[in-house]
């Protein structure tokens, strides 16, 4: 294959593992190597490039996770199938590369498939703890001080039907720096949290006749809810740890379909760059609309985060769903939504119809909070402090329960699946787990690799402070199986 000769600038603030991965990525996309070729070891390139094997491997890592390239084992890296030798950004053409049976092997720790079941609803009952260093309300207080003193008049007028402009604004720079989304204020619209935002979805998809929807199986049910309650058509497809069988999606009707392609909740698992691109092609083949979710996203506890299936977009048919509940603090309930073109002027059409429902204080407040930086500060310090609480949890489990736990999705998030070795019922374990203040739920998943009786349930190990997590987790596994 080619040799890989990265020019590394020595005076920019990008890692050394970032240009690396940027340089190798850029010569897959343009066909420089080809699928199947094999990439140099993690040895002989961090010798030939004078870097640190550990560089090299970060590279590799990111490479992998967004489906670049694959693993074999005892054999090395190789360049994964991306599913497109050319993309003709003015017409929209997508050549396909040859069909591929080679799988990302090292995708998740524990492969699963997911049956055609739904998730139970989470319990609405409120856990008896609460980590309140997840995030800084004195600088919250201070922005919202600041609307409420200098910015009153403000407020004294109802918010713009599609969110206000500075908020809108700020969004479109955040989303470009961070999830590679070129986006103008004028194609996103604040809602008060996602399912609000899904029902104004559904009335733009209708519209454009739309009738028709598949939503991964599992999903997060409110959003599939609306969707059935607004007379959609429906229909599940069961995912891997690759993401939604795009085979099983409509190929001769125009529809959408509701995915999570970065960080598939609840499953964790993340859409390769080939079935991205494949997924691309399918709706513009068929004039249909992807809703990416990209719920937790920013949340990665190792490499950077995934780009946004939104920025590969060359042809204006993903809608891109966005919330702050994760990365600020749940009662925010501030979410958004990025509309193609074509939706954006039917929004355009029916704004006025409506009044925005998301306080409009809050609104400034949180322009104001992205303004200054703080919003940016608080995603790092949640990475650092959930990889914290997700290693203490992935420690106490592996030295003291790693017979009856099976921990499953540890990489991003504020969640994880636990499979639970245990003679009682997923109904019984999460009343016994909010009975110690812990947020779990359950969800039907099935693996060839997991035996014995066993249920599986969410866990929300982010609620819980970090100096607690070992003190908790003894509570909870003495509860659990105590007989």
């Amino acid at each position: 294959m080619k040799a890989i000769i990265p020019v590394l600038d020595e005076t920019s603030k990008r890692p050394y593992y970032l240009q690396l991965y940027d340089y190798i990525k850029d010569a897959i996309i343009s066909g420089e190597v080809q699928f199947g070729e094999k990439l140099p070891s993690l040895r002989s390139l961090a010798k030939s490039l004078k870097l640190s094997i550990t560089t090299i491997n970060l590279a590799y890592s990111q490479l992998l996770v967004e489906g670049y390239i694959y693993s074999k084992q005892n054999s090395g890296y190789f360049v994964g199938n991306i599913a497109i030798n050319d993309i003709n950004t003015k017409n929209g053409i997508f050549v396909k590369a040859p069909e591929s049976t080679e799988v990302c092997e090292n995708r998740t720790e524990l492969d699963f498939n997911i049956g055609a079941t739904h998730m139970a609803e989470q319990q609405s009952l409120l856990p008896s703890q609460y980590d309140l260093s997840c995030f800084d309300f004195n600088k919250w207080k201070k922005c919202s001080n600041k609307i409420l003193t200098e910015y009153p008049h403000l407020l004294l007028s109802e918010s713009e039907p599609q969110g206000e402009y500075a908020l809108r604004q700020e969004v479109s720079k955040y989303l470009y720096r961070a999830r590679g989304v070129t986006c103008s204020p004028s194609q996103i619209v604040i809602g008060a949290g996602t399912q609000q935002i899904t029902s104004q979805l559904s009335l733009l998809l209708s519209k454009i006749s739309i009738a028709h929807v598949t939503v991964e199986d599992p999903c997060y049910l409110p959003v599939k809810n609306i969707f059935r309650d607004r007379g959609f058509m429906l229909n599940s497809v069961a995912i891997s740890a690759s993401g939604i069988d795009i085979k099983k999606l409509p190929t001769d009707i125009r529809s959408a379909v509701y995915v999570c392609p970065s960080n598939q909740f609840p499953t964790g698992a993340v859409m390769p760059i080939g079935k991205r691109y494949e997924l691309l092609e399918w709706a513009n083949r068929s004039g249909s609309i992807i809703i990416e979710d990209d719920y937790d996203s920013e949340l990665r506890y190792f490499g950077k985060p995934i780009p946004a299936l939104k920025g590969l977009d060359v042809n204006n048919n993903v809608v891109y769903l966005g919330s702050f509940s994760s990365t600020l603090f749940p009662a925010i309930k501030i979410s958004y939504m990025v509309l193609p073109e074509r939706l954006s002027e039917v929004f355009e059409q029916l704004k006025n119809d409506y009044t925005q429902t998301c306080s409009k204080a809050e609104q400034l407040t949180l322009a104001l909070f992205m303004e200054l930086g703080y919003y940016q500060i608080n995603i790092k310090k949640l990475r650092n402090l959930y990889s914290q609480k997700l290693q203490a949890v992935l420690n106490f489990i592996n030295s003291k329960a790693s017979k009856r736990i099976t921990p499953i999705n540890t990489f991003s998030g504020i969640n994880m699946i636990l499979t639970v070795n245990s003679n009682k019922s997923a109904s019984v374990l999460c009343k016994e787990a909010r009975e110690i203040g812990i947020s779990v739920a359950p969800i039907s998943i099935y693996t060839d690799e997991i035996e014995g009786n066993r249920e599986a349930l969410i866990f929300y190990y982010n609620q819980i402070p970090l100096e607690l997590i070992d003190e908790t987790l003894n509570a909870l596994v003495s509860e659990w199986f105590t007989t």
